[in-house]
C-alpha cells in the first residue's frame, strides 16, 4: 500500500462550501456568495466528481467562486492549517508504514496500489470514499480529528476506508457479511496486531453476533491451528466449542475476497441461528 498525502485547493474549497460550516465568518460568507452567485454556487456543487476524477488536473469552467474563497484571510489560515495536518499525517503514515503494509499483506494477501489521501481540515469531520466512473487514480478525502496519542487510531481508520472501497462491489445482498469480515480484518485483526492489544468486538454493535459467528471460520483463514483455538479465543474473549467444526484447511490460501466468497457460499452453516445468544 503507497499513500500519497495532498492537499488540494479545490478539493478543500468544494468541502468548505458545501460541509457543515467550521466557523459562523465562513457561514456568513457562504450565505454572502449564495445570495450574490448563485448560478455559479449552484455549479461549483457539481464540480466534486469533476474533481475527484483527476484532483492534480482539474480545471473549473467557472472559478469565481473558488477565486472569492481563494482570496480571503480566513482560507489562508484554513489552508496553513491543513497544510500542517497533512504533514502530521505523513510523519504518522511514514513511522508505522513498515509494521502496517506487512500485516496488511497477512491479513488481506491481495495488494492496494496508490492512493492519493486528499487533505483537508480536520475541523470538517469528514471522509468521503466516492470513486467517480473513470478515475485517474484512487483517492480518499480524509479530514478527521487526529489523536496525537493514539496515531496507529488514524492508520486504522483510513486503512479500513480504503478497504472497505476496495470491496465495495458486492452486491447489497451480502452487505451484512462482508462488512463484518472487513471488521474482523482491520477493526479486529489488523487493529490488534499493530497495537498488540485485543480489538475484537470492537466496531459495529449490530454485526457483533454474525462476527462471532465468522470467527471460528476466521481463525482457519489466518491460518491458526486447531492446537491454538483456545489460546486465540482467550485473547479476544470469543468462546466457541472447536470440536464443532471441521477445519477448512482452504481458507488459509485464500485472500479477503475469497474468504468473503466462502462466507456468503455457506452462510447457512456458519450462522447458526439456534446459538444465537443475547448480547
Amino acid at each position: 500500500m503507497n499513500l500519497k498525502f495532498v492537499v488540494n485547493d479545490y478539493i478543500l474549497i468544494w468541502n468548505l462550501l458545501f460541509q457543515a460550516s467550521i466557523s459562523e465568518s465562513l457561514h456568513k460568507l457562504k450565505q454572502k456568495i449564495w445570495v450574490n452567485y448563485k448560478k455559479e454556487y449552484n455549479s461549483t456543487f457539481r464540480d466534486n466528481e469533476l474533481i475527484l476524477k483527476d484532483p492534480k488536473n482539474f480545471i473549473p469552467n467557472d472559478d469565481t467562486v473558488y477565486n472569492i474563497i481563494l482570496e480571503t484571510k480566513e482560507y489562508e489560515v484554513i489552508k496553513k492549517n491543513t497544510e500542517k495536518y497533512r504533514v502530521k499525517l505523513l510523519k504518522i503514515w511514514d513511522d508505522n508504514k513498515k509494521v502496517a503494509i506487512a500485516e496488511l499483506k497477512k491479513i488481506l494477501r491481495f495488494d492496494i496500489k496508490l492512493y492519493n489521501v486528499l487533505v483537508v481540515t480536520e475541523r470538517l469531520n469528514v471522509i468521503d470514499t466516492t470513486t467517480p466512473k473513470g478515475a485517474k487514480v484512487n483517492t480518499i478525502v480524509f479530514g478527521k480529528k487526529l489523536d496525537e496519542e493514539k496515531p496507529m487510531e488514524t492508520i486504522i481508520r483510513l486503512v479500513y476506508e480504503i478497504v472497505k472501497k476496495e470491496m465495495k462491489n458486492y452486491q447489497e445482498d451480502y452487505k451484512d457479511i462482508v462488512d463484518a469480515i472487513i471488521e474482523l480484518a482491520i477493526l479486529n485483526e489488523f487493529a490488534t496486531k499493530v497495537s498488540e492489544v485485543t480489538h475484537y468486538l470492537t466496531g459495529d454493535n449490530t454485526l457483533k453476533y454474525l462476527k462471532k459467528q465468522i470467527y471460528p471460520y476466521w481463525l482457519m483463514y489466518l491460518g491458526v491451528p486447531e492446537s491454538d483455538f483456545q489460546k486465540y479465543m482467550n485473547r479476544d474473549n470469543i468462546i466457541f466449542n472447536a470440536d464443532g467444526y471441521v477445519y477448512e484447511r482452504q481458507l488459509k490460501k485464500l485472500d479477503l475476497f475469497g474468504f468473503v466468497d466462502f462466507c456468503i457460499r455457506n452462510q447457512k452453516k456458519i450462522v447458526k441461528i439456534n446459538e444465537i445468544e443475547i448480547i
